[in-house]
This record gives C-alpha cells, sequence and structure tokens, in this order.
C-alpha cells in the first residue's frame, strides 16, 4: 500500500470507534459508577488484544473500533464524574457565605448589573466557619435601584457576601439547556452578590493574563467608538466577545443568516491563518539563513498554524476555534510529513482531535454545521472543472479579469452549497431558515471576513482603524435591518419527527451531488417534510396542557383541534430577558404554532405578564382578554377586554369559563391577586382549572357562591403561597394532580410547606416546576416532566423538600 493511504494501516476503524463511543456516552441520563467503567475499560483491553492477535483485517479492525469505543465511553463518563464532583454541595444550595475569589473570565455587561467567572479561594459561612464550594462560580452583581454595581476587572481578587445554589435552568422542550452550558464551562455553582458584608476589593493578582489582555482590548474599543452596538460586534469580533452584540442585533443577524460571521468561527480562524501563511512565508523568503533551515511552504503552513492558534486563544477558545485549529493542525502535519490523505480521513483526524480534547464539542450546533460544510463543499465539487482559457491569456488584465470571474462564480458556489446543504441542519437545530440568508451573506462574508475582520484586529496596534470597522458595522447593520422586515425573510416550523429529519438530511445531500439534475430535483420532496413537518392536535373535544418551566412566575399554553390560548406569559427577568423572548416564543415555534388565537393575562403582576410584550411583537394574537388597568402598556396593540365571571365559550369541542372576577370589581394596582382572572377548562376526559394568584379570600368566595370549581388538574393559585390554596378550596377543586410554577430556591420560598402538605395529604400528586421542569398533559391524559423525557447526567437534580 501507499504512503497516502491511510485507510490501509487501519487508523480509520480506531478513530471511527472512539467517536461513536464518545456520542454514545453523552445520550446518558446517568453516569456508570466506578466499578462499571473499571470493567468497560477490562473488556476493552481484552477485545483490543484479541484483535491485535488476530489475522483478518476485517476482524481485526472491527475489534480495534470496538476497543476504542469502550474506552472513549469509560474516559468520557470518567471526565464527567470528576466535573460533577466539583459541584455545589446540597447542603450549602441557599445558605449565605463568605467568599474570597479572583475573577478569571470577561465580565458580561447588561442593563441589570454584571455576571462573571470567579475561581474561589475560601469561603466560609457568616460566623466564620469554612465550607468547601467549586472551584469555578458564576456569580451575578445586579443593581440596587439606580445604583449600578462596580465592574470588576478579569484578575483581580475580591471578598463578597454570595448565596449560592447548584447550576439550576429552567428546562423546557426544545428549549436552551442552561444546565449543559455551564457544565461545558466547568461551573460548579452560581450565585448572586449580596450587600452584607459590603464587597471588597482585595488586589489585582496575576492570573489569567490573557482574559486581562481581552479586557483591556474589549475597553478600549469601546472607548474609541461611540455607538456601542457597532463596538459590541467589533468586541465580538475580535476577541470573541459575543455578550458584547446587543439582543437586537443578534435577533437581526439570526433572521438574516449571518450569526456564524459575528463570533470567532472557523472561516475567521482559517482566512487569518491564510494571510498569516501568505505573509511569513513572503518575507521567510527574503531570509537566506531561514530558507537553509525550512523551505518557505513549510515556514507558512506552520507560521499560519501558530497565529490561528494565537488568534483563537485571544478570541477565548471557543469550540469554533478549536475545532479549525485541529483542522488546520492535521492538515499542517500531513503536508509536512508529504502525505496526501483525503478529505474524509482529514476531516475525521481533526474531529477526533477535537472530541479527545473536549468530549462534549458535539453537544454543540457548530460542532456539526463545520464539519458537515466541509464535507458537502468536497463531495459537491464537480470531478472536472473545466480551466478558462483567459487565465492563460497573456494579457496581464485578461488574466486578472479571468481570475476574478472564478473567484467570483467559486464564492457563488461554495455559499450556494452552504445554503442549501446546511438548510436541514438549520431546521434541525433552530427550526428557522432564513429566506435571505443567501443574499445577506453574499455581501456579509466577504465585508467581514476580509474587511471588518482584519480592521478589528489590526485596531489592537492602531486604535483609529476601529472607528472606520465602525463605520462599515453600522452600514452592515442597517442593510441587513432592512432585510430582516422583508415579508418572509426568515421560515420557521414545528421540530420535526426523525423520519422527516432523515428525509431533509438525504434531500440536502441530493441537491448539492454532481448529479444529473432529474435526480437533484428529488431533493424537494425529500426535504418538505422537514420544512413544513406533520403538526399533530388534539381531536374534537380533547385539548393538550403545557406548564412551562418559567423560573419563579406563571405561563401556560392550552392548544385545541384549532385554538391556541396562552394563560400568563412569565416573568421579565431583567431589561434584556424575558419569558416570553427565552422560553415561550421558541416553545411556540417548536410546537408548529403559527397565531396565540387569545393571550389571557390573570393580572398584572411581573411575574405574569412580563414575557407578554415579546409574544405579542413575535406571533399574530387573536385578543388579548385579562385584568389589566387601564393605561397599562400591554394594552393597545391588539383587541382587550376584560376577564368577567360568567364569560363561556367553545373551542373545537372545549368548554371555557371564567369565574372570576365578577363584572364591575375595580380593578386596581393595589389589590391586583384579588382580580385574578379564574379560568376553568373541560375537555371529554379531563378538565383543569387556572386560578392566578389567587388570595384565600376570594377562594372561599367562590366556594360559598357555589362555583363549578371541581378539575382534575389544579395549577396551584400563587405558586404555592401561604396566602392561597385554602382547606375549603382544595376539598371544592378536588383535583387529581396539584401543579406548582415556582422558582428553584425561589426567595418567596414557595411552594410553602403547610400548602404542600395539605394537596400531599389528601394523596393529589404534587408537581413542581423546579423539580419536574415543563409538565405537559397530553390529550390523551397521559402527563410528562421535561427533566424525565430528556435527561441527561449534567442536569441538576434538586433535593426533594
Amino acid at each position: 500500500m501507499g504512503r497516502d493511504e491511510p485507510a490501509a494501516r487501519g487508523w480509520w476503524a480506531p478513530a471511527a470507534g472512539w467517536l461513536a463511543g464518545t456520542l454514545a456516552q453523552l445520550q446518558q441520563a446517568a453516569l456508570a459508577s466506578e466499578a462499571h467503567r473499571a470493567l468497560l475499560a477490562a473488556a476493552a483491553a481484552v477485545v483490543l488484544m484479541l484483535a491485535w492477535r488476530c489475522r483478518r483485517p476485517g476482524w481485526r479492525h472491527a475489534g480495534w473500533a470496538l476497543a476504542a469505543a469502550a474506552l472513549a465511553f469509560a474516559a468520557t463518563d470518567w471526565r464527567a464524574a470528576r466535573r460533577l464532583d466539583e459541584r455545589l454541595a446540597p447542603p450549602l444550595a441557599g445558605a449565605e457565605l463568605v467568599l474570597t475569589g479572583v475573577v478569571v473570565r470577561l465580565p458580561a455587561v447588561h442593563a441589570g448589573g454584571v455576571r462573571f467567572v470567579v475561581d474561589t479561594e475560601r469561603a466560609a459561612t457568616p460566623d466564620g466557619r469554612s465550607v468547601t464550594v467549586p472551584p469555578r462560580i458564576v456569580l451575578g452583581w445586579y443593581a440596587d435601584g439606580d445604583a449600578r454595581p462596580p465592574l470588576p476587572q478579569v484578575g483581580e481578587r475580591w471578598h463578597w457576601g454570595v448565596k449560592l445554589k447548584p447550576p439550576h435552568g429552567v428546562l423546557n422542550p426544545h428549549g436552551f439547556d442552561a444546565e449543559l452550558a455551564w457544565f461545558l464551562q466547568g461551573v460548579g455553582a452560581t450565585g448572586s452578590v449580596r450587600g452584607s458584608p459590603p464587597p471588597q476589593r482585595l488586589a489585582v493578582d496575576a492570573a489569567a493574563p490573557l482574559e486581562r489582555w481581552r479586557q483591556r482590548v474589549r475597553d478600549a474599543i469601546f472607548r474609541q467608538v461611540a455607538d456601542p452596538a457597532a463596538a459590541g460586534v467589533l468586541a465580538a469580533l475580535a476577541i470573541g466577545d459575543q455578550a458584547a452584540i446587543d439582543r437586537e442585533d443578534w435577533d437581526v443577524f439570526r433572521l438574516t443568516g449571518v450569526a456564524h460571521l459575528m463570533s470567532i468561527s472557523g472561516l475567521h480562524v482559517t482566512m487569518f491563518a491564510w494571510l498569516a501563511g501568505a505573509l511569513l512565508g513572503r518575507l521567510w523568503r527574503l531570509s537566506g539563513r531561514g530558507l537553509l533551515v525550512l523551505p518557505a511552504p513549510q515556514a507558512a503552513r506552520w507560521g499560519g498554524l501558530a497565529c490561528a492558534a494565537a488568534y483563537a486563544l485571544a478570541a477565548g477558545w471557543g469550540v469554533p476555534a478549536q475545532r479549525t485549529v485541529g483542522m488546520l493542525a492535521t492538515v499542517v502535519v500531513l503536508r509536512s510529513l508529504g502525505r496526501r490523505w483525503p478529505l474524509p480521513a482529514v476531516l475525521l483526524a481533526a474531529a477526533l482531535a477535537v472530541v479527545m480534547l473536549d468530549p462534549w464539542a458535539p453537544l454543540q450546533p457548530g460542532f456539526w454545521l463545520s464539519f458537515v460544510a466541509v464535507a458537502l463543499l468536497a463531495v459537491s465539487e464537480p470531478a472536472h472543472t473545466a480551466r478558462p482559457a483567459a487565465v492563460d491569456d497573456p494579457r496581464p488584465w485578461q488574466r486578472r479579469w479571468a481570475a476574478l470571474r472564478q473567484a467570483a462564480r467559486g464564492g457563488l458556489r461554495t455559499q450556494a452549497v452552504a445554503t442549501v446543504g446546511l438548510a436541514p441542519l438549520s431546521m434541525l437545530f433552530f427550526q428557522q431558515l432564513s429566506a435571505v440568508g443567501f443574499a445577506a451573506n453574499l455581501v456579509a462574508i466577504p465585508l467581514v471576513t476580509l474587511v471588518v475582520t482584519p480592521l478589528a484586529l489590526a485596531g489592537v496596534l492602531l486604535p483609529p482603524l476601529w472607528s472606520l470597522a465602525a463605520l462599515l458595522v453600522d452600514a452592515l447593520r442597517a442593510l441587513l435591518a432592512a432585510m430582516a422586515a422583508w415579508p418572509g425573510a426568515s421560515w420557521t416550523a414545528a421540530a420535526a419527527p426523525p423520519w422527516a429529519v432523515a428525509c431533509g438530511l438525504l434531500g440536502g445531500l441530493l441537491a448539492v451531488l454532481p448529479l444529473p439534475w432529474r435526480l437533484r430535483w428529488l431533493a424537494v420532496p425529500l426535504m418538505l417534510p422537514l420544512l413544513a413537518p406533520p403538526v399533530p392536535r388534539p381531536a374534537e373535544g380533547r385539548f393538550e396542557l403545557v406548564a412551562a418551566d418559567v423560573g419563579q412566575g406563571s405561563a401556560l399554553l392550552l392548544r385545541t383541534a384549532r385554538h391556541l390560548l396562552v394563560f400568563d406569559a412569565g416573568p421579565r427577568w431583567g431589561p434584556e430577558a424575558d419569558a416570553g423572548s427565552r422560553v415561550l416564543v421558541p416553545l411556540l415555534r417548536a410546537r408548529g404554532e403559527r397565531r396565540i388565537d387569545v393571550l389571557m393575562l390573570s393580572h398584572r403582576d411581573s411575574d405574569h405578564v412580563g414575557g407578554a410584550a415579546a409574544l405579542l411583537a413575535a406571533l399574530p394574537v387573536g385578543e388579548l382578554v385579562g385584568s389589566l388597568p387601564d393605561g397599562h402598556p400591554l394594552l393597545g396593540a391588539v383587541p382587550h377586554r376584560r376577564c368577567t365571571a360568567g364569560e363561556r365559550w367553545t373551542w373545537d369541542g372545549v368548554d371555557f369559563e371564567i369565574l372570576h372576577p365578577p363584572a364591575g370589581m375595580v380593578i386596581a394596582d393595589a389589590a391586583s391577586n384579588a382580580t385574578s382572572c379564574v379560568l376553568r377548562v373541560r375537555g371529554a376526559t379531563v378538565s383543569v382549572l387556572l386560578p392566578g394568584d389567587l388570595p384565600a379570600a376570594q377562594e372561599l368566595a367562590l366556594v360559598a357562591a357555589g362555583a363549578s370549581l371541581t378539575a382534575e388538574v389544579l395549577v396551584v393559585p400563587h405558586h404555592g403561597s401561604r396566602s392561597s390554596s385554602s382547606d375549603g378550596f382544595i376539598d371544592a377543586v378536588s383535583p387529581r394532580v396539584a401543579v406548582v410554577q415556582a422558582g428553584y430556591l425561589n426567595r418567596f420560598g414557595h411552594p410553602a410547606p403547610e400548602v404542600s402538605a395539605r394537596f400531599v395529604g389528601r394523596g393529589i400528586e404534587l408537581v413542581r416546576s423546579d423539580a419536574c421542569g415543563a409538565w405537559t398533559l397530553a390529550a390523551d391524559g397521559q402527563a410528562q416532566c421535561e427533566r424525565e423525557r430528556s435527561r441527561r447526567y449534567w442536569h441538576h437534580r434538586p433535593s426533594p423538600p
């Protein structure tokens, strides 16, 4: 076998096995025990020895692959166990502590305060007793009224009073997995800075010199560029600080399909490596002594790789940068050894390098988008490409013009292949596809990659260049905002079933392969189920209920055969985040919802209406119903009316009845809980009662008035507060299941222990969103917790109360 045929040596078998074993481990709901890991490693060693002695290449390679898969599974499991061991001990959850630590990552500044990563040094209880806390935590330091907290600098050592809890986020179907993000960063606890004892800056440490440099660059960009939005984009491109980009800009970038350009992507790292290599190669040729040591092409390749690695480190060493550097390193090493591996072998080697460094990289969409994009570009290349005759023309201007046209055709082809071929993956990961992405990227890719990013990097040495780059960024933002406003700028669809995903992926591949067009057209029917998947709906007379996990707040989706009612919209967590945009809009889109027939807001409290503005902006709403006071900012956007006891209507065989407040009740800010809308929904097989934050006095008034309260499912009033869920009310409802929507370790102590005891003592199943995640009651009466349905070992398991 020749030296350019690595498959002949069988290396691909253990490489593929290692990748398969790692992927299998990432699907586990719980980690294996130490004994099981040891047994798996021993079995892998036995299989490896047997395979080594096997004379048949096929069996030998299969044995190597199996042994590598077992070792990868055991190694990843062991690494995961070590990381989970560093999480906050349950007895310290919610405890107030005194912490000394060093800021080691760029602080993320937002309107409500600042968030930063700390490496801990010492921790103690307020009475001075030492305790062990995770080595790395994330702290939030929030504004106290109009007084903003100071901005900690990377490398500073501080002394804070803090309240910590294990990494715990909301968990909803098809939603963002915050607990995975914290796990990937090695964060063992999250918390907030308290006012007592007063925070104290102790010293500037020598820790994290690279992060300190990144913060100095970011601060310099914001000093140089007057427009914070443009400065944020430049900070993202220069040092990988994606948190510096405004939320509104991120929305525009996603709608126009250019979000991948606004962070340190593989394209940026590759282009930087190419430019640096070309410059170093030219300079190397001027050094006669250097040429005696290393040929110029070799110097260019290794120099470009070193510069790419330095750029990736300066940008925060994210997964896109890691896999790009791994791929470039693989190519450089192979070329230096005089080998020319086929692209599949190069991709496999690069993927292996990335996964061995970070076994959880495949959990991120960018991992698959990068490797699939390169593979699609390779397989779509025609077998024979005619060389333009003008390239050999003796006239220089003709040669340049021909080269320019050839480059333009190549760029158009690359963008077309990426747009069509990656469309199935975009729908799979994001349930969204930009209809203007092809045109937007034709402008954005050359501008950002060849002009803005080099200017952002050069500005580190010559800051006035940042001002020039900001002008280009502002022009691009204006163009993209106009494109995002076009009708049909993006296409959203429901999360597709596995068979539709498989068909879509096959269709995307078929569309870019160099095949006759009569075969390529088969891609259209194959991709249609992914672009417009079938969405199951309840039968006539039945409904489906989803109690979303929104932390300390309330939000429920109620779907009949042809109608959707949203009861409350969850809390607003800060000026830039709310449950509507972060939870409900993605959840509704993943479920294939394109319209809200009725948005019912039980009362004005922010934990019930905080996400309503985002819902009104994202989806058509037929009618707003609630007990909001006159002049409330949410009124006026769509037709609205007060909820009034006695109103009834029927949707698709499902009966709806409003039980409270009575007609004529004054809606006042001071007593908003007392005016909560109470809705009873009755289907053919199950009924549910949604009482908002109704206090005990109004509960007992309903009971005394003889209201029809019985329901199999009760959403517990006021999140389980002591002021609600009176004995008489619970007996009148007589539910089978009681659902509490409350945040993990919330400051109100909801649900109150005595309230929980009332339900449990009556044999009523008590479901808590902090332990269950989103709770779904299917149309057939089957219920499921999202934390059970999608459980993975990195998810937090709250201790039972």
